[in-house]
This record gives structure tokens, sequence and C-alpha cells, in this order.
């Protein structure tokens, strides 16, 4: 699997993948609306599972690199995530500290958004983060989610929920093409 956007290269993870990712998932700033940063077990097995849910699912966590050089700069895809007690399909990102305010995440996230609704039969995706996680909230809504609301969480104190529609996104699909 492999999605290319106009700078990036989304392409599964490999064992390989393991010092990139550990740069983004280790680093205490990036992770500090997560329960906790990554040690290398835990990025070992982040890797693990989501090469592990290509199988299962035909999707999940996808490396995301800069399609000039190649370089891994983190990770955006779709997983299955229990979002106020249910199982939602859910778009994340992760992306390193040197590389966000640039609109990474959101070229990411809006091409595995596209992905989603052109490969999978969900009516709707989701992101989902920690309330105070103002910087990821502001992304969800840059590839086109609204609020949805929040729910208490043990985790995260507050959780808050971003969703769109496939009629959401059919609908700014149909615009595009009224612009091209």
């Amino acid at each position: 699997m492999k999605i290319e956007t106009e700078r990036l290269v989304l392409r599964e993870m490999r064992a390989e993948d393991y010092d990139a990712l550990y740069a983004v998932l280790a680093d205490s700033d990036i992770m500090q609306h997560y329960p906790y940063t990554f040690d290398e077990a835990r990025v070992r097995g982040w890797i693990a599972r989501n090469i592990e849910r290509y199988k299962v699912f035909g999707f999940g966590l996808w490396a995301v690199c800069l399609k000039e050089t190649g370089e891994m700069i983190g990770d955006c895809g779709l997983t299955m995530q229990g979002i106020a007690g249910m199982i939602r399909p859910e778009i994340g990102y992760h992306i390193r500290g040197d590389q966000q305010r640039k609109g990474y995440a959101r070229e990411a996230a809006t091409a595995v958004r596209d992905w989603t609704f052109e490969n999978t039969p969900f009516g709707r995706v989701y992101s989902y983060m920690k309330a105070t996680n103002l910087p990821s909230a502001r992304t969800a809504v840059s590839w086109g989610c609204h609020f949805a609301g929040e729910y208490p969480d043990d985790e995260n104190g507050v959780t808050s929920v971003y969703e769109m529609s496939r009629e959401e996104w059919e609908a700014i699909q149909t615009s595009m093409e009224g612009k091209a």
C-alpha cells in the first residue's frame, strides 16, 4: 500500500523504521497529550501492531515520508479505536517536532481520509484526542472534521471527538470538481 500526496508518501511501516519512529514517539513534547512517552519496547510494539493491522484490516498507521528525500517524519493512518464506548474508524497522526507546523499532518490525514472513503464502507471517520490537545483538534478541523462532542475518560480526563461523514466528504469532492 502506498499513498502519494504533493509532498508526502505514506507507506506501510517496517521494522527498519524504528529509529525514525522513536524520534517521534519518545519525544515528550510531541507526546505530552498522550498517557506516556514511548520507550524502545513500546516503539517496537507500535510497529508490530501496525504490521498486524495491515494483515487483519488492510490498513493501520502508515509511515509518513517526505517525497523528496524518503525520510520518515511520522505516522498517519486509519485504526479502529474505542471512542465513547464504541469501536470506530479513527484517523490519527504524529509528526516529528522539527517538521510540525508545515501542514504535513493535514496533508497526510486528508490523504488517509480520501483513501478511507474510497476503499472502505465506513460512513464516518473520527479523530479523537485529549481535550487539551488543541493542535491535534485544529488539524482534525483542517482536513474536514467538525467537533462532535466530549466524554469523560480515565486516561485523558476529557476526550474530544471530531468526525466527518461520507456525505460531507462527497460534498467536498463535488465542490472541488466544480472548481477544476
